[in-house]
């Protein structure tokens, strides 16, 4: 348990601290690493099927998150991570901005969003276990985290870009694919999760 909630605590708080997105969403993974540890602790089936629902969850929204990072491109045709240079990125590329904000929403957890579905089944398989504990920090952590997630958000659509903004290229058949499943999955389980809810309920009855 100390592992786990050292992991959430010290993880968000490192996420917050972070000027470069791809390092942000690093630490990020390291903080969720910690709320999948709470399913696997709640060792029943619910936590079974928890974890295994948040990972696919988190993992669609990083995979289309990185995929978002990559497009934003400086002068040298680099990938362009520095948050500083995402500013005002909403009103030169709305559909890109948008489009992070919503992988960004995710993992704060907000509601009809998978992010906000993934957690609650976390959080509601480790009460059932007695984690009330894990629980509480759990929530702490996300709070911790969404405030660095927010902050990106709002400087994209509410703070001026940069005297040289970043370009966006066109993305490649791959990153776009990777991008829309990252949308879709991200928007379907916010909305309708139960299917993959009773799947995963399912496999957890078979793995316990």
């Amino acid at each position: 348990m100390a592992v786990t909630i050292l992991t959430m605590i010290v993880a968000s708080v490192l996420t917050v601290t972070q000027t470069e997105l791809k390092r942000l969403l690093a630490y990020s993974s390291i903080a969720n690493a910690g709320f999948i540890l709470i399913g696997v602790i709640a060792a029943k089936s619910a936590g079974l099927s928890s974890t295994m629902f948040y990972l696919v969850s988190y993992g669609f929204s990083t995979l289309g998150a990185f995929a978002v990072i990559s497009l934003a491109r400086n002068t040298a045709d680099e990938e362009d991570t520095e948050i500083s240079r995402w500013a005002g990125l909403g009103r030169r590329a709305p559909l890109v901005a948008a489009t992070l904000a919503l992988f960004l929403l995710a993992m704060a957890g907000i509601p009809l969003t998978s992010g906000f579905i993934s957690k609650f089944v976390v959080f509601q398989a480790a009460m059932s276990d007695g984690g009330a504990v894990l629980v509480v920090v759990g929530v702490i952590s996300s709070a911790i985290a969404a405030f660095a997630y927010i902050r990106i958000i709002v400087m994209m659509y509410f703070t001026d870009p940069p005297a040289d903004p970043p370009h966006v290229r066109t993305p490649s058949a791959l990153t776009a694919a990777a991008v829309a499943a990252g949308v879709a999955v991200t928007v379907l389980l916010g909305i309708a999760p139960q299917p993959l809810l009773d799947l995963a309920n399912q496999a957890g009855l078979f793995l316990r």
